[in-house]
């Protein structure tokens, strides 16, 4: 099975099965398809996350390979590709690369004499964060505000246009024409046994060589950061990396040898995500980086639901309450009580993460929040 590399991690077979069950709508977060109406995803707004553009810019027909295989797969004939519009040479290159696969006969109708109709369509995003998120997304592609809807009715149920959509990303897409052409055999030799593959990630902050890298699921936080990464500037020490975007958490350095997969970067409280990693050495103050990334989350709610309207914004005002010296030592019990609400109680992915930032630099830097509240730091 290959596992969707976008912030959930979930397995693609799943969902193409369901799809399947009801003939319906593929929508692959990156790139969509769907029986009817469909469309693919490139909106990656996070901080630092470069990864999907990267692809587009690069190898755009590995990308409509993987939709047009997807498409046979379950019937569909109509795809979107769902891209920034601040992406205008991933866009530019996207729209030649559909003309040449058009004029080879490997999009359009009846591809390279099978009788298999299929287009594929760009339409624009405009940046939202919140159109990460799967219904928000689809809403967006029908010309509606990009706000979530609540689930069941599950995308693979009634999607797009009310349709059975799947929605998988860019990176996800690109491996499929790999794993037709190499094997399934191939690519499960990749990664860990529960995590197969690779995964691109945007390597940043205070590490020598910053970039894009592409590693073996499982590769652990050691090799990414000093052998992939040339280690720590000026000698400094390592405090954390924060991994997986505005949403993903802070691993300390004491966890540096965890291995770089979904399983085990879920324990630490982190999450994949879509591959964003920010290293941090030692004059890093944990509580800012917490409100940093509360502060995207917070700008980013769509405001739908209570919990994540408001709850983004009250952890913040504590957060901001901390930093400026006049938190007690109760705001600390407040942080994650609420924290802890927003997981439990937000309608989609981006209330129910945004916490992570607050409650894994509570739970590994507890002692700097102490700084701050009794020491006035």
């Amino acid at each position: 099975s290959l596992d969707v590399t976008g912030a959930a991690g979930i397995t693609l077979s799943n969902d193409e099965t369901v799809t399947n069950a009801v003939d319906g709508t593929v929508v692959i977060d990156g790139a969509t398809l769907t029986t009817g109406d469909g469309a693919a995803t490139a909106e990656i707004s996070s901080n630092g996350a470069f990864m999907d553009r990267s692809i587009l810019e690069s190898d755009p027909h590995a990308v409509l390979e993987g939709m047009i295989i997807g498409a046979k797969a379950i019937g569909a004939h109509k795809g979107y590709i769902y891209v920034r519009a601040e992406y205008p040479l991933a866009i530019k290159r996207l729209n030649v690369a559909i003309a040449q696969a058009k004029e080879f006969g490997l999009l359009g109708e009846d591809i390279l004499g099978s009788g298999f109709d299929m287009d594929i369509e760009l339409y624009y995003g405009a940046g939202a964060f919140v159109c990460g998120e799967e219904t928000a997304l689809m809403r967006s592609i029908e010309g509606k505000r990009g706000m979530p809807r609540p689930r069941p009715p599950f995308p693979a149920h009634k999607g797009l246009w009310d349709k059975p959509s799947v929605l998988n990303n860019v990176e996800t897409l690109a491996n499929v024409p790999q794993i037709i052409y190499r094997g399934a055999e191939w690519f499960a030799s990749l990664g860990t046994e529960k995590s197969k593959g690779t995964k691109v990630f945007a390597l940043s902050g205070r590490v020598n060589n910053i970039g894009l890298i592409e590693v073996p699921m499982g590769t652990s936080l050691r090799t990414i950061i000093y052998d992939i990464g040339g280690g720590i500037p000026d000698g400094r020490a390592l405090k954390a990396v924060q991994i997986g975007g505005p949403s993903g958490g802070c691993v300390p350095e004491s966890l540096i040898d965890t291995p770089v997969d979904y399983e085990s970067i879920a324990k630490t409280g982190a999450i994949v995500g879509s591959g964003g990693m920010v290293v941090m050495d030692e004059t890093t103050c944990m509580v800012d980086v917490a409100k940093f990334f509360l502060e995207f989350t917070a700008e980013e709610s769509c405001g739908k639901c209570t919990p994540c309207r408001e709850g983004t914004q009250q952890l913040l005002h504590i957060l901001e309450r901390i930093t400026e010296g006049k938190g007690e030592p109760e705001d600390l019990d407040k942080l994650e009580q609420l924290a802890r609400v927003l997981q439990s109680a937000s309608l989609c992915g981006l209330g129910q993460t945004a916490p992570n930032p607050v409650l894994t630099t509570l739970r590994y830097f507890h002692h700097e929040y102490e700084a701050h509240i009794l020491d006035k730091r």
